[in-house]
């Protein structure tokens, strides 16, 4: 038997493919957008919104900043300290509508050096980690045009 998928986080992603998009609230009272969601109350310390709705936020956005992963970040980050590290590539992405900074990992083989400030990017589904059991799932920023 195949290990299942399953999100490491739910309900901050959804889809496949080109319908794959993260999942943030939209506050009823006063339109503002939260990522990750909020569902108890609107963080703009200006409303007092309760009604928070569930929105797929742009699939493109720039890149605002980025930088590598040299170091073996602690837990719950899982990776095999008996294997050598392997950096990875961090992305702060403003997205195109909501004029917000999401912060994720490059896809796999995106490098610092594939990057540049105000470069389009789109998000991707990702695999954090693997085990016996469970193929556990994320996001991932990929420059638009590039395959994986």
């Amino acid at each position: 038997m195949s290990p299942k998928r399953a999100p490491v986080v739910a309900q901050w992603f959804a889809g496949e493919g080109e319908s794959f998009r993260l999942l943030g609230t939209r506050c009823a009272r006063c339109a503002a957008v939260h990522f990750p969601r909020e569902d108890d109350f609107c963080r703009n310390p200006g409303c007092g919104g309760r009604e928070l709705v569930e929105v797929a936020l742009s699939r493109r956005g720039r890149v605002w900043s980025y930088t590598d992963g040299r170091y073996r970040p602690p837990e719950p980050y899982v990776s095999d300290p008996e294997l050598p590290w392997e950096p990875y590539t961090l992305i702060a992405v403003e997205l195109e509508a909501e004029r917000m900074v999401v912060l994720g990992q490059g896809a796999p083989g995106v490098t610092v050096a594939d990057l540049e400030v105000g470069m389009e990017v789109e998000v991707v589904s990702g695999v954090l980690h693997e085990d016996a059991d469970t193929v556990w799932t994320t996001w991932h920023w990929r420059p638009v045009g590039v395959t994986a």
